[in-house]
């Protein structure tokens, strides 16, 4: 219990007053007088002692008893959800589409506003498919289009473009093999999304690979019916991530960091198409130069012939 500091009395004090009423004799105005707290402090330390003893003569909490404009349950449950899988506030509220103020509120109720009170991360469970194709991950990125050297370079945000639009990275990674195939679309929408379905589906057969399974997240492209079609029509069986539980698609997201760190911000744009063209030479090289560290150092187009059915 924390008293304030400007207290005249402690739970041992309040004690005190109730028993010199009580028990020794004293007046009311007498023990108020003594301790140099008014009459009516004394009658309501002896009304809470009355009701619930000892305990009752500590402070209460000064949270009110009914919030209207609290978060619903279900929002902060979500809340802790994401919270239990180590993530920020701010990754929160991006994900959760809330405030940041609210997410930071709802965490520090529950206890977890800091990551140490979630006591050590779980352990890793690393798993791979013994074939190409037989499971492939895909996921979105979206970036911002660019209009001019940005802030990340210049590091001033008050010559900021605002309004430029997005562009969304779409990715497909053979969970095998790690080989990668990419394109930058213009939407995360339905149409572009089985679109790049059946594109990658194609590269993939051309190099010999026939996909089995693809698994996504829960997006609403992911979960639409003209998905289900195309993922029927290509022979494909649809595997979505449990809600809430991004490290499910772990080598998506993975991949995705290397390819913002290595293509997207490694050198300063003065274009989205420039950028856009640098994807392909980099794309070439991930995938049949670049060392892969789970891959024991080789690039992942050397396990298609070793990891082939």
């Amino acid at each position: 219990m924390h008293v304030h500091r400007n207290a005249k009395t402690t739970p041992k004090g309040r004690a005190l007053i109730v028993q010199r009423v009580d028990a020794d004799g004293w007046t009311v105005r007498a023990t108020a007088r003594a301790f140099g707290v008014s009459e009516r402090t004394v009658h309501k330390w002896r009304a809470r002692y009355r009701v619930g003893g000892f305990g009752a003569l500590v402070d209460r909490r000064s949270v009110p008893r009914r919030v209207p404009g609290r978060t619903p349950a279900a929002r902060e449950a979500a809340i802790l959800a994401l919270r239990r899988q180590r993530l920020s506030g701010v990754a929160i509220a991006h994900r959760l589409r809330v405030p940041r103020s609210t997410v930071g509120a709802v965490l520090r109720r529950l206890g977890v506003g800091r990551l140490q009170a979630l006591g050590r991360p779980a352990a890793v469970q690393r798993y791979e498919r013994a074939r190409a194709g037989e499971l492939v991950h895909v996921d979105i990125k979206s970036l911002g289009r660019i209009q001019g050297i940005g802030h990340r370079i210049h590091g001033d945000r008050r010559g900021r473009i605002r309004g430029v639009g997005w562009e969304h990275v779409h990715v497909c990674v053979d969970d095998a093999s790690r080989v990668a195939y990419v394109e930058v679309l213009p939407t995360l929408q339905l149409d572009d999304a089985v679109g790049f379905l059946e594109r990658a589906v194609a590269w993939f057969a051309h190099h010999g690979v026939r996909i089995e399974r693809v698994m996504t997240d829960n997006g609403s492209a992911y979960l639409s019916r003209a998905w289900s079609a195309c993922c029927t029509r290509l022979g494909l069986r649809h595997v979505r991530t449990r809600p809430y539980t991004p490290r499910t698609n772990g080598k998506a997201e993975r991949f995705i960091q290397t390819l913002l760190r290595e293509w997207a911000y490694v050198r300063p744009s003065q274009t989205s198409a420039r950028r856009r063209r640098a994807l392909r030479p980099w794309l070439r090289y991930y995938n049949a130069r670049r060392p892969h560290m789970s891959l024991n150092g080789q690039p992942p187009l050397s396990r298609f012939s070793q990891v082939a059915a």
